[in-house]
């Protein structure tokens, strides 16, 4: 072993010599400097050192690190210019011994293993026998029980045999022979039944084994055919050359290039396809096609189809549903003298012709089938228990009879001060509790305009209160009243109104009816006649107890726990809202999240509200709701049902629109060709072009049906465009390009409404009352010029902000955005472009002073008299009436 001096270990470990010399001492090693020390007492002072340390004394290592280091030299570039770079690479590697502590636990947790694993057999091996030993004790159990049953069986047929032989015992000699005769007789009928059976079975299977042999000798030689006719067809490749070594080279080139081209096929395009074709078809001219491959095969006989016809069917669709060419179809009519296009509609006589000419059968169906399904699944079920339900009351009459306001008595409420002109233009509905009970009320408008809105009251009602004022006596509308109401069949009861005034005439009244057969019952009729007051409430009560026996009288009942099915009274298009839809419930139950269809639109019921705008979950019989949600705004007067299936509900009311849109198409074509030669021989006729909008859809009926009735020989009033809800772009483009008048019924313009028809001059009339918009047109359309009032707006103020002052009420902060607001010209309050109030201002001011006037682009407070419901983003309308001179 190597040796080293002392001093020069102790230069080694950085020490001093005397330090070194004193710790061999204490390890029981001599030395003093200059003497040799051995690898061994280098290890020994070691494991002296280590143990005074807190060490375990001498010890392998428990770690061993192998490094290794390898230079290199590389030359990078060539020439005078090369440089040779240094590389040294470094490895290093290290191993660790596992320690006795690892040894150890490694030996712990095997033998932990091995207790587990011994633990687990032996808890196996209890289930198993505890398993085993229970299913012994269950099948000796199931023994002794089947042992048990058996000898109660044993036990039991011999109580049987015992009672056999007894009975057996006690007959006669001749009882016993007729009992063995008939034993012996049901056992040989038994056996001869048996034998029966099994000789039919067999005859069976060996008829249907001859069947199926004569029916392979019948086939045989045709399927032999059949198989050397293809094997035939097969091998009748035609070749280019006689030789048989070029005909098996082609047909190896054939078969690369079949297999070439399937692989492209994936990736190249059809035109290539298109023209690798002709190439092979050029080496196989005239092969046939491979029996492995599909073909259409013309059918030999011709095929004869059912075809279903429905009320109306265009030309293309009956040849779709026929298998045949449009032109085919086309082509057969004109054999049967008619000139018909592909897109022409046909009838369904006429569709039948053809169909049966073309040698098909035919099947007439009824287009309304899916409805008729849509309704039969919605009256699936028991029929349910009707109940009483309150009466549906329309009140009708004469304009300005006191209708409206004889209902707001009832009601206590003030409707007709907020009509504009103080009558009634909506169907209105309530429903009232009374002393007596509920009644549900219609309010129909009293002008000539509204026919068919009076007509739509009187349809939907139980009793009819016919109005009649005591000082006026029986008027137009109160005679068509009473038509409508016998058209329907609706029993009338005759309120007298106006009984305070001291011109007051009942007997007038009465003669007056007794002509039209309305004859009262102290006359010896059947109608009730009441003396009222709308004004003083004299004959209320009287009226509503007249009411409520006629409603007992009828026996009025409904089913109310059903599906429900009503009425449209009234629609609109509300900004905010969407459409909206009034209907009266007449039977079942209507609830929020229904799915309602209202003839041609339909949609789920997102929310519902009463009359007076509370929100409700559900609605019974005889109950006016507003419901939002709809696809589109529906006619008043459809019938609204509730159906289980949104997608059968949409189908039907597309199905309904497109029909609509047939039939409307029709009409405007007949019209086309009916006025085609009077138009050629009488010459151009003067047309008034309408563009007309309006706030409700009974309103717009009633003003179109109106207006198209002034027509005359000369001019004619021709609606091009008509709408619910405010005016739109479209619809003063409409106008621009049709040379039109755009005609708002209490509705506005929105911005780019007024932007148009700025730029393009367009005439824009503004209307409250039916009258004034009637006469107008009428005037203008006979050349009476008088002097013209026209409602003139001269400011708009915008309401930023609401406050209360206990004197006025509500006052409404506004920013004057156009023109200028003076305190004297009457006003309108406009919400989303909708007249909901006119009336006059009761204050406008400046800061704290009261002034006349507040110009464009100034703040002011306004104070709208007898109205409260001013809401931030209302906009006030100010206006005056000024005379304007006319001319056509």
């Amino acid at each position: 072993m190597e040796e080293v001096t002392l001093d020069k270990l102790a230069e080694d470990v950085g020490t001093t010599v005397d330090r070194l010399v004193t710790q061999f001492a204490e390890a029981g090693m001599k030395k003093s400097a200059g003497d040799s020390v051995t690898e061994d007492e280098k290890q020994a002072l070691l494991a002296h050192l280590n143990k005074q340390h807190g060490g375990k004394g001498p010890q392998e290592p428990s770690k061993m690190t192998l490094k290794r280091k390898e230079k290199s030299t590389l030359s990078i570039g060539g020439g005078p210019r090369s440089k040779s770079v240094q590389v040294e690479v470094r490895k290093k590697r290290t191993y660790v011994k596992r320690s006795a502590l690892e040894e150890e636990q490694k030996a712990e947790q095997e033998k932990v293993e091995q207790e587990r694993v011994a633990a687990e057999a032996k808890r196996k091996e209890e289930e198993a026998k505890a398993a085993a030993e229970a299913k012994a004790k269950a099948e000796q159990k199931a023994a002794e029980e089947k042992a048990k049953q058996e000898a109660a069986r044993k036990e039991k047929e011999k109580a049987k045999a015992k009672a056999e032989a007894e009975k057996r015992a006690a007959m006669t000699p001749e009882e016993r022979k007729k009992a063995d005769e008939a034993k012996a007789e049901a056992e040989k009928l038994r056996k001869a039944q048996e034998e029966e059976a099994r000789k039919k079975a067999e005859a069976e299977a060996a008829r249907q084994a001859e069947e199926a042999r004569k029916l392979a000798e019948e086939n045989e030689a045709r399927w032999q055919e059949e198989e050397a006719k293809r094997k035939q067809a097969e091998q009748e490749d035609v070749h280019f050359t006689t030789s048989q070594y070029a005909q098996e080279a082609e047909d190896e080139q054939d078969v690369d290039e079949e297999r070439r081209n399937r692989k492209k096929s994936k990736r190249r395009a059809k035109d290539d396809e298109r023209d690798e074709a002709p190439r092979r078809e050029k080496r196989r001219k005239g092969s046939k096609r491979s029996t492995l491959q599909q073909a259409f095969n013309k059918p030999a006989a011709p095929v004869e189809r059912e075809v279903k016809l429905g009320e109306t069917i265009t030309v293309g669709e009956l040849a779709n549903r026929m298998a045949v060419k449009a032109s085919e179809v086309i082509k057969t009519m004109m054999k049967m003298g008619e000139m018909v296009t592909i897109n022409q509609v046909l009838d369904q006589e006429t569709a039948s012709l053809v169909v049966e000419e073309m040698g098909h059968k035919v099947q007439l169906v009824s287009d309304n089938a899916l409805e008729q399904e849509v309704l039969a699944e919605r009256n699936e079920g028991e029929e349910k228990a009707k109940a009483p339900r309150a009466p549906v009351v329309t009140v009708m009459g004469h304009v300005d009879h006191g209708k409206t306001s004889l209902l707001d008595y009832i009601r206590k409420a003030k409707v007709a001060s907020g009509e504009a002109g103080g009558i009634t233009q909506h169907i209105g509905a309530y429903h009232v509790e009374t002393g007596h009970g509920m009644i549900t009320f219609l309010d129909t408008p009293g002008h000539a305009a509204f026919t068919s809105m009076r007509a739509r009251g009187a349809s939907a009602t139980d009793i009819v209160i016919l109005v009649v004022a005591a000082d006026d006596g029986v008027m137009p509308q109160t005679i068509e009243a009473i038509q409508h109401a016998k058209a329907a069949g609706v029993p009338i009861v005759v309120a007298v109104n106006k009984m305070d005034k001291p011109e007051a005439d009942p007997d007038r009244v009465k003669n007056e009816l007794a002509q039209r057969d309305v004859i009262p019952e102290d006359w010896g009729g059947d109608v009730q006649f009441v003396p009222v007051s709308a004004h003083s409430g004299q004959g209320i009560d009287e009226l509503l107890e007249a009411l409520l026996l006629q409603a007992e009288v009828l026996d009025l009942q409904a089913v109310s726990d059903g599906m429900a099915h009503g009425i449209v009274i009234e629609s609109r298009l509300d900004k905010g809202r969407g459409p909206v839809a009034s209907i009266l419930v007449q039977e079942g139950t209507l609830r929020q999240g229904d799915i309602v269809l209202c003839g041609l639109e339909y949609g789920r019921i997102r929310a519902m509200r009463d009359e007076l705008g509370r929100e409700i979950k559900e609605a019974g019989p005889s109950i006016p709701v507003e419901i939002l949600g709809l696809s589109g705004v529906p006619q008043a007067g459809d019938e609204a049902t509730v159906v289980r299936d949104e997608r059968k509900a949409r189908e039907v009311a597309n199905y309904r629109q497109g029909k609509y849109r047939d039939v409307k198409l029709a009409k405007q074509q007949k019209a086309k060709l009916e006025n085609m030669f009077a138009n050629m021989q009488e010459g151009d006729v003067q047309e008034l072009n309408i563009v007309l909008k309006s706030d409700v859809q009974g309103s717009l009926e009633a003003i179109a049906d109106s207006l198209q009735k002034l027509s005359t020989d000369e001019v004619k009033v021709n609606i091009i465009g008509s709408g619910v809800g405010g005016i739109t772009e479209t619809d003063a483009s409409l106008a621009s390009a049709s040379n039109a008048i755009v005609v708002g019924f209490n509705v506005r313009a929105d911005a780019s409404a007024k932007k148009v028809i700025e730029q393009e001059s367009v005439d824009l009339r503004y209307y409250s009352v039916i009258y004034d918009l009637i006469d107008e047109v009428k005037q203008a359309m006979g050349g009476m010029l008088a002097p013209e009032f026209k409602q003139q707006i001269i400011g708009l103020a915008e309401v930023r902000d609401v406050f209360k002052s206990p004197k006025i009420g509500a006052i409404a902060g506004c920013m004057v955005t156009e023109g200028i607001v003076k305190r004297s010209a009457p006003i309108r309050v406009l919400r989303d472009n909708v007249v909901i109030y006119e009336g006059e201002l009761e204050s406008l001011r400046r800061f704290k002073d009261d002034v006349q006037e507040v110009r464009n682009g100034m703040e002011c407070g306004i104070g709208v008299k007898n109205y409260n419901d001013v809401k931030v983003g209302d906009q006030i309308e100010v206006f005056e009436t000024v005379q304007v001179e006319r001319s056509l």
